[in-house]
């Protein structure tokens, strides 16, 4: 056949080209340049438009000529905007120059405007001057209008107030002086001293006259009602035959004083609070007026060289305003609140005359607590005899809490100062006589065992119902920094009753096991139980949230980010450094004390350790087992030790000396015994027996499962008695997993895990290189 010609090869060729243009793409990019390569858009739009048939190459020139119109609009969009861009550029250009021109032509026109202002200003300025000045006679002459007619209208009230009294128009006259006390009222802004010093004179004058009219009508009605009540009142068996007329006048003159309370507040207003009272509003006048008899009477009998007026005996006058409190109370209630009522007094009769009379009580604490500061009893029975006064005034009388009563008196600093000192000093004395005392380390409840528990000797209870007297004194102050002091006072005496413990520690040291060495673990103990339930208490949180406001740092030491956080959120305690000693002074001492057992238990349990275990008979020669002849001595000290602890020690501590005694013998018995001996079948059985049926059972008193507190005893005692056979697989798997260890390129296989070998037995605490040990400790193997 003819070679077949070169357009005929040229043809073949395209037709290949054709039918695989995505080879072509590929290997033109890897044969030529970048230059030389199609871009991908191109291609894709090849393969979509024509793809790889042959009959689809008509569509080359419709795609040419569909492309080329293409083009040529792109080519059109970017000759017009082009061309056009001058255009809008000269535009804004123009209208740039336009509105400069049009700015020049403003400003030009705002300078002329400005001069010619300017110059119309200059022309005005005499005008403007001569204008000025008349305002300000205007407003001149209508100041002085204004306080001719304020001086017209003080002379017209004062003539009104004339007029009424001489007619004997009381409520008028009430009124008008209301009317002076409103325009006194509105003129303390107005800057008219003159002004203001004349109608407060007039409305002084006026008002002391009305005062003076209706208290001694008040007076006068309230003799003929029997006040004041001295003595309880008697319930008369029929009222008086004007009884009606008398409430009559009483609602009368009480509504005529409430109309003066205005004036009278103006007039009193200058007053400064009492012995650093905090400010309080001023008394009704009602019950001002009758708090006179009162005060006469108190101050007759309190004051001066009279016997009744004794620095010694405070309770005297105390008790004496509580019971006029008292005897004035239904009174108040019944015939005077229903008026006030009435009349819109927002107030308490009760409590307007309680303030009143603790007014009294005030002035007088006030000057009587300096001069008891250099007598230490006097000053310590008046605390007690406030405080009491304070406790029956809000519990008894129902005065309100929001109220000052007369504790205010002791927070001067010099009394309250005074007031630590002697709580201190009376502390320390009393802490040395308890601790001196033949009972000290006594419980008073030791004959009654259900309230023995805590078994607190009597220094600790008493210590620390101390503290809580101490507690029950400041409980009420109304200032939260005062309580932090008395809270700082109780903590130092905590702490100095800790170092006494301690001390006193140290000397019964030689005799761990003796009862004053008990009663002195049992006293750290209940104190540290006692703070502990004090940290949760209410009170003591409230403490705690108000030392961590005002950063008390003399209570709370420097404390860092996280520590006040712990505190403000209640998660610590302000106990918490105590009860970190008092913790630490207790495990120390309980340590002592088992270590005191553990010598003796140890003496006792030599002959036991030292036994033939290697030769003993097998279970099968004997008829019974029984505990064996060594371990007698050793169970009886252990069993003797646990019943003197049980007595002596509170219910918390022994839980906590048992447990730690068993865990402490479980490993003498471990490791002198047991690893210190080889057994034969027969010591094994021995000693499995003397343990579980004899040495747990001596715990099993206490606890339900002793054995849990013997584990290493109890899992050696499983391995020495195993069988044969499981000995022999267990220490064979135990010794393929030492290999695999030691070669860890040793495959597997099926070869079960020492771990749960030992989790079959029983055994989880002992590891298994023990219990390999355990192993080889055993005297009957095969062979041997």
């Amino acid at each position: 056949m003819a070679a077949p010609s070169a357009e005929q090869q040229n043809g073949q060729s395209d037709e290949s080209d054709l039918q695989s243009p995505i080879s072509i793409k590929y290997e033109d990019s890897e044969t030529e340049s970048g230059e030389g390569a199609l871009p991908d858009y191109v291609v894709e739009l090849i393969e979509k438009e024509i793809g790889v048939d042959l009959k689809s190459l008509k569509k080359v020139s419709a795609l040419l000529e569909k492309l080329t119109a293409e083009n040529k609009l792109l080519e059109e969009q970017v000759l017009t905007v082009s061309s056009s861009v001058p255009l809008r550029v000269s535009a804004a250009l123009s209208a740039a120059e336009e509105s400069r021109v049009s700015l020049e032509g403003l400003l030009q026109r705002e300078r002329v405007l400005s001069n010619t202002l300017i110059q119309h200003l200059q022309g005005a300025q005499p005008w403007a001057d001569s204008l000025g000045r008349t305002l300000e006679q205007l407003d001149n002459t209508e100041k002085h209008m204004k306080y001719l007619q304020c001086l017209s209208r003080i002379e017209e009230l004062s003539d009104s107030i004339q007029q009424c009294l001489i007619t004997n128009s009381i409520w008028e006259a009430v009124v008008a002086v209301g009317s002076m006390a409103s325009l006194d009222v509105g003129l303390k802004q107005s800057g008219c001293s003159h002004l203001q010093a004349f109608l407060r004179e007039t409305l002084c004058f006026w008002h002391k006259i009305i005062k003076d009219r209706l208290a001694g009508d008040f007076e006068e009605l309230l003799i003929q009602l029997h006040w004041p009540f001295i003595s309880p009142p008697t319930q008369s068996l029929s009222p008086p035959a004007n009884a009606q007329e008398l409430h009559s006048q009483l609602e009368l003159l009480v509504a005529q004083l409430l109309s003066l309370q205005t004036s009278d507040d103006l007039i009193s207003e200058t007053s400064v609070s009492r012995v650093g009272l905090p400010p309080t509003t001023p008394l009704s006048l009602p019950v001002q007026i009758m708090l006179l008899p009162l005060s006469k009477r108190f101050r007759y009998h309190f004051t001066g060289n009279r016997q009744t007026n004794s620095l010694n005996k405070p309770e005297w006058f105390l008790t004496q305003v509580l019971m006029w409190m008292g005897n004035s109370s239904n009174f108040m209630e019944e015939k005077i609140q229903p008026i006030l009522d009435r009349n819109g007094a927002n107030v308490n009769a009760k409590v307007e005359l309680c303030r009143g009379l603790l007014t009294l009580a005030q002035e007088k604490l006030a000057l009587d607590a300096p001069r008891l500061l250099y007598d230490d009893s006097l000053f310590c029975h008046l605390v007690d005899e406030i405080l009491q006064f304070e406790r029956e005034l809000r519990t008894t009388h129902s005065y309100p809490s929001t109220l000052p009563g007369v504790l205010h008196v002791l927070l001067e600093e010099v009394v309250l100062q005074k007031w630590l000192t002697v709580e201190r000093k009376m502390a320390i004395e009393k802490v040395d006589a308890m601790l001196s005392a033949e009972g000290a380390w006594s419980s008073q409840y030791k004959d009654i065992s259900d309230m023995d528990e805590l078994k607190a000797p009597d220094c600790a209870e008493t210590f620390m119902t101390l503290l809580l007297v101490i507690t029950d004194r400041y409980r009420a102050l109304p200032c939260p920094r005062a309580q932090l002091r008395f809270l700082a006072l109780q903590r130092e005496l905590v702490d100095d009753f800790r170092i006494r413990l301690t001390q006193v520690m140290k000397e019964e040291s030689r005799n761990p096991l003796g009862s004053r060495y008990c009663a002195i673990l049992n006293a750290a103990n209940y104190i540290s139980t006692v703070l502990g339930d004090w940290g949760d208490n209410v009170f003591f949180l409230q403490l705690q949230q108000s030392a961590v406001a005002l950063g008390e740092e003399e209570l709370l030491g420097p404390l860092g980010v996280t520590e006040s956080g712990r505190l403000a959120s209640l998660e610590g305690s302000l106990f918490e450094g105590l009860l970190g000693l008092l913790e630490r002074l207790r495990g120390d001492m309980l340590g002592r004390l088992l270590e005191a057992v553990m010598r003796d238990v140890q003496k006792k349990a030599q002959p036991y350790c030292r036994d033939r275990w290697l030769s003993l008979p097998s279970q099968c020669d004997q008829a019974t087992m029984s505990l064996s002849s060594l371990a007698c001595p050793l169970m009886l000290c252990l069993r003797d030790h646990l019943l003197q602890l049980q007595q002596m020690l509170c219910l918390p501590l022994f839980q906590m000396g048992w447990q730690d005694l068993a865990e402490r013998l479980d490993l003498f018995l471990y490791q002198n015994v047991i690893l210190y001996n080889h057994f034969n079948e027969g010591g094994a059985a021995q000693l499995q027996f003397d343990m579980t049926r004899n040495l747990f059972p001596l715990f099993g008193h206490y606890c339900k499962r002793p054995e849990n507190f013997f584990k290493h005893v109890k899992e050696a005692c499983v391995i020495l008695c195993l069988n044969v056979g499981s000995a022999l697989l267990l220490r064979d798997v135990l010794r393929q997993a030492e290999e695999d260890k030691e070669e860890p390129g040793t495959p597997d296989g099926k070869q079960p895990s020492p771990t749960s070998a030992l989790n079959e037995l029983g055994v989880y605490r002992l590891a298994p290189c023990d219990v390999l040990i355990l192993l080889n400790l055993r005297a009957s193997w095969p062979g041997k």
